[in-house]
């Protein structure tokens, strides 16, 4: 028996690969299979299922790709309706990999359907558990997700969740391993840590959750801090309920090459969003005008969800030479299929063209420095407010870059106002929205507040609510 684990750090996701006696299983896969088909042809082994732990929102499963490539059964746990055939599992179903056993342990809490699975060896020893969302390293599933679904509180969904751990996660043995669907750098959890793989023995002594007195205080603590979800979630569950187009559907479109001259057109006549996706840097110095851009060298996909939203936005791409085919792949990961193509030769091409070009008022921090004066210039911080409220600019104002489609209104566009994030990532982000929306009236600082903290720029921890509360 062999377990694999196929991190995607960009995702901060983990699929599982796992093969005994020339059959295998696959748990949770992403969107794109090739990886999967290649291993399964490499090994030598028939694929028998493919196990969802639940309908995910952060990403497109690859479940019905895979199935029609292979003819593996799909597996979700009690509760699961979809519009697609699968096996609907009851609680403690036991389904054979060759010589060994996965389990369905019917864990809700998270969602309804949410499923633990639990490999038992080819001596029947219980080896590992794919918890799925139901229990990460160092926390557990947001149970906020799911509620309107459910037709339940999140408070409710809590409940079960701490239901699901007790009488079916904890009492194991602690050598069990456990293999979670998410790490650190997901939104699926709050305090996740950043190891991918741990024993079930150390997450009962350092996970926070499982060591709460009683229900009411694990229900405090797993709600407390949970951060609004990302607009996209709903949509990806919808997807992965319902189907979705082939990824290879998806990813041709993407990889349609058009000249400057047809993306001009194109983004003209269809209503369509340019996505830069170069770095900060490079974007800052030349960029098609109204485009947005989003790095690939960063939290890609996640921040596409968070601030497009709309999976059915037609999208325009600029990316580096040779980085089309990631781009496309990683925007079908997260649902984003409606990609009508991208600009061949990239932007050199559209400015060998003769075309209009923008920029970004992009300045050091050591110029920054020179020029800020506190008390009187407006910085505005775009880090999440627990940076924010660990150091930042006196006098700054807190503006976390996930609510900008909220806070956007209420800057005046006849003030100058300097723009920061950590480094220079997400504040590039945020300038890029700003001026496809009319605002040309700030300076963006190269290197975020790493960059400034160099520098003789006053900080402070202190946290005046009318910071983060209006511009």
């Amino acid at each position: 028996m062999k377990v694999e684990q196929i991190y995607t750090g960009c995702l901060a996701q983990g699929a599982y690969y796992i093969t005994s006696n020339g059959e295998a299983a696959i748990i949770d896969p992403l969107r794109e299979t090739k990886p999967y088909l290649d291993r399964i042809e490499k090994d030598g082994v028939k694929l028998k299922y493919i196990f969802e732990t639940h309908f995910h929102a952060d990403f497109v499963s690859g479940h019905l790709d895979l199935c029609k490539s292979t003819g593996a059964k799909i597996v979700y746990g009690p509760n699961a309706t979809c519009e697609f055939e699968a096996t609907i599992a009851k609680d403690n179903q036991e389904f054979k990999i060759g010589d060994a056993t996965i389990i369905a342990l019917h864990t809700p809490g998270h969602t309804m359907e949410s499923t633990t699975y639990l490999l038992k060896d080819s001596s029947g020893k219980d080896y590992a558990i794919f918890s799925g969302d139901t229990l990460f390293l160092g926390d557990v599933g947001r149970p906020d997700l799911a509620q309107k679904a459910a037709n339940m509180t999140q408070e409710g969904l809590a409940g079960l969740l701490f239901d699901s751990l007790m009488n079916k996660i904890m009492p194991l043995a602690d050598d069990v391993i456990v293999y979670p669907a998410h790490g650190a750098g997901s939104a699926c959890g709050k305090n996740m840590m950043k190891e991918t793989v741990d024993t079930l023995g150390n997450q009962k002594k350092m996970n926070y959750a499982l060591n709460q007195p009683n229900k009411e205080s694990f229900i405090k603590e797993v709600l407390d801090g949970l951060t609004p979800p990302p607009a996209y979630f709903g949509m990806n569950v919808a997807m992965n309920k319902k189907g979705y187009e082939s990824f290879e559907s998806v990813f041709n479109n993407g990889m349609r090459a058009l000249s400057p001259q047809e993306f001009e057109v194109a983004a003209e006549s269809s209503g369509a969003l340019i996505l830069d996706t170069r770095n900060p840097e490079v974007f800052a110095k030349s960029y098609i005008p109204q485009s947005i851009n989003i790095g690939l060298n960063g939290d890609f996909a996640p921040w596409v969800g968070a601030l497009i939203a709309d999976v059915n936005q037609p999208l325009l791409l600029v990316t580096e030479l040779g980085k089309e085919e990631e781009a496309v792949t990683r925007l079908a990961r997260v649902g984003f299929d409606n990609q009508v193509g991208h600009l061949k030769g990239g932007i050199n091409a559209w400015i060998e063209a003769g075309l209009e070009v923008d920029k970004v008022n992009r300045i050091s921090a050591e110029q920054f420095s020179n020029d800020v004066k506190i008390g009187e210039s407006k910085v505005v911080d775009i880090r999440k407010e627990s940076e924010y409220a660990a150091e930042h600019i006196d006098e700054a104002y807190s503006k976390p870059l996930a609510y900008i489609n909220d806070w956007i209104k209420d800057v005046n566009p006849k003030e100058h106002f300097f723009l920061h994030c950590a480094g220079g990532y997400r504040s590039m982000i945020a300038a890029s929205i700003l001026q496809a929306r009319g605002y040309r009236n700030f300076s963006e600082i190269e290197g975020g507040f790493k960059a400034i903290a160099e520098t003789k720029v006053p900080k402070t921890n202190f946290i005046c609510n009318s910071k983060i509360l209006k511009v």
